[in-house]
């Protein structure tokens, strides 16, 4: 066994989930099931996929950088923007301001050693996710803050409903609350040709329909489609413990830099990288963002 054989199998359990093996029987069964999650609603499941003495890991290592956590607390619209729109009535989307109060660890925080690090960059993780998603390739996301970074959400935060600007997030839940932080979404509540916007005011106004919550634990990756589906993470009450979650960003092209407003909403900061790459971009689609 190599160096880097041996550091996979610490982190992931290679019994149940053998991604370095790809010709097997329950690779492929793991590889069908993600994909047929992700076909029903968007949203794929891998159960306990990090070893319970891994999670212990990669949550000291959040809990030792969490001084450098960027907190912030905005009123948010789903599309992370901050100001009233007055092109659009007060009962819209547009215009409906909810808390987002929460933390994000950036990228820059990691040491290449760290096994956060490691798990993000892991080829045999990466090869899988590729299966899952059915795409050809996946680069890791080369944005220097946003390509690997941890969620924090300390008692009494909340993320509120949004969406994101990519196709696809994977997330591992490092780290659950006592009681609240709940992961909710309602899968493809958008689409490119159809904004949604009256089923969506009706959740942010604690509408119920489609609504589906997540049983989620440490150990457990996600990989969620969430340009189309709207989502949250519910409150941690002021008297649980904080949730922690891992959040690894992959993108289909190599050399992908995150958008500048979002990218100080969550980090506080933005480099050099950030301002070129906004001057050079070209959209996708023309969602509202």
């Amino acid at each position: 066994m190599t160096d880097d054989d041996a550091l996979i199998d610490a982190l992931i359990d290679l019994e149940r989930y053998p991604l370095d093996q790809p010709d097997t029987a329950a690779y492929r069964a793991a590889v069908a099931a993600a994909r047929d999650e992700l076909q029903d609603d968007g949203c794929a499941i891998i159960r306990d996929l990090v070893r319970p003495e891994a999670v212990e890991k990669l949550n000291a290592e959040i809990k030792d950088r969490k001084p450098t956590t960027h907190f912030s607390t905005q009123l948010i619209n789903p599309y992370f923007h901050t100001v009233r729109d007055d092109a659009f009535p007060d009962r819209h989307p547009i215009n409906t301001f909810i808390e987002r109060s929460s933390g994000f660890i950036p990228g820059d925080s990691w040491r290449l050693d760290d096994a956060m690090t490691s798990l993000f960059r892991s080829p045999e993780l990466t090869s899988f996710l590729e299966q899952c998603l059915g795409v050809p390739k996946l680069h890791c996301y080369a944005d220097p803050l946003a390509g690997l970074t941890a969620n924090v959400l300390d008692p009494g935060q909340q993320f509120t409903w949004h969406f994101d600007t990519n196709e696809f997030a994977v997330t591992i839940l490092v780290d659950e609350a006592d009681d609240g932080g709940l992961f909710e979404y309602v899968p493809a509540i958008r689409s490119t040709t159809d904004e949604g916007f009256d089923a969506i005011q009706a959740v942010l106004e604690g509408g119920r329909e489609g609504v589906r919550t997540l049983d989620l634990r440490p150990g457990d990756l996600q990989i969620f489609r969430g340009r189309h589906s709207l989502h949250r993470v519910t409150r941690v009450p002021a008297a649980s413990s904080a949730r922690h979650a891992a959040i690894f960003a992959y993108t289909l092209e190599p050399g992908v830099i995150g958008r500048v407003e979002r990218t100080r909403q969550l980090f506080g900061r933005v480099l050099p990288e950030h301002v070129h790459a906004e001057e050079e971009r070209v959209r996708s689609d023309a969602l509202v963002d």
